[in-house]
């Protein structure tokens, strides 16, 4: 028998947590366990998790973990639950509807999969992304765009509704705690890319989130986007981590888009030499392994 355990990691949102778990625990093809890790130990929380009409394990974490160690250790839990499949959620986001799960696993069986995601829509406008898709020099922007039929192989978003065999995460590895926020999915898609497991999107289902095509700013005409976040602490994370992840092997190649992208968005786009002067010192500390939080 199949034993698929889900693991949702949260933050001080209790109210987006319970519409998120509302959706989990009522699917057709039903979780068999449900892993909650809560990165700031709140009893209401506690509360809400051991309320669900499934069996659920609670951990509460007195350290903020992010969400890479959120989800390395609650998929690591689950492994020791004996799970042959972990479900990851993020807490803002929900299935679309009761046959996510069921449609993921035929999927992930039909294609002899090792990971399969569903697409993940803007949560207001069902019908867009909520983060643009990069197809070689184009993007896509809607549901509509990603084609026909039912897979769209060799790409997926890790922590928006992904169903991971076990044998990919004993190959694969789980997400790395130090990048704590912003890019630990990608550092975690490239492992799963270079470990030559078939893994894809299901065309036919989704998984609702917040739009997050804002901080995509377009370049180059629309040709090229480039990412810069609305606050400090993000762009913090997300600048540093990209550091990191541009110097990993498979990664390397992007390394002169990445400088054209963004140095065109600062010095042209922006106007902005001291923006450029932060991006190269936090992608230098990413470089160098240096993650202290800030």
């Amino acid at each position: 028998m199949t034993t698929i355990v889900g693991v949702v990691v949260t933050h001080r949102r209790r109210e987006l947590l319970a519409e998120s778990l509302k959706v989990l625990t009522a699917q057709t093809r039903p979780l068999d366990h449900l892993i909650v890790v809560d990165n700031a130990d709140e009893s209401a929380v506690h509360e809400l998790v051991e309320s669900a009409d499934i069996p659920t394990t609670y951990i509460g974490s007195k350290h903020n973990l992010g969400g890479a160690g959120g989800f390395a250790l609650g998929m690591l839990h689950a492994l020791a639950l004996g799970a042959d499949w972990l479900w990851l959620a993020d807490d803002d986001g929900r299935p679309e509807g009761p046959d996510v799960l069921a449609t993921l696993l035929a999927c992930a069986e039909r294609n002899a999969l090792a990971e399969v995601s569903p697409v993940v829509c803007n949560i207001d406008e069902p019908e867009k992304l909520a983060f643009p898709l990069r197809r070689g020099l184009e993007w896509r922007r809607s549901r509509s765009e990603l084609g026909d039929g039912d897979l769209l192989p060799g790409i997926a978003s890790l922590f928006n509704g992904a169903l991971f065999s076990a044998a990919a995460v004993d190959a694969v590895g789980v997400p790395d705690l130090r990048l704590f926020v912003r890019g630990d999915e990608v550092e975690v898609h490239r492992r799963l890319v270079r470990s030559g497991l078939p893994f894809g999107t299901c065309l036919t289902t989704a998984y609702l989130h917040p739009c997050g095509t804002d901080e995509f700013k377009p370049i180059l005409g629309g040709r090229m986007h480039t990412q810069y976040p609305d606050n400090d602490t993000k762009r913090f994370f997300t600048y540093r981590n990209r550091g990191y992840l541009l110097s990993q092997p498979g990664m390397r190649r992007l390394l002169p888009q990445e400088w054209l992208r963004f140095g065109w968005y600062f010095l042209i786009t922006r106007r902005d030499l001291a923006g450029l002067r932060e991006w190269v010192r936090l992608r230098k500390l990413g470089r160098e392994e240096r993650f202290e939080r800030q």
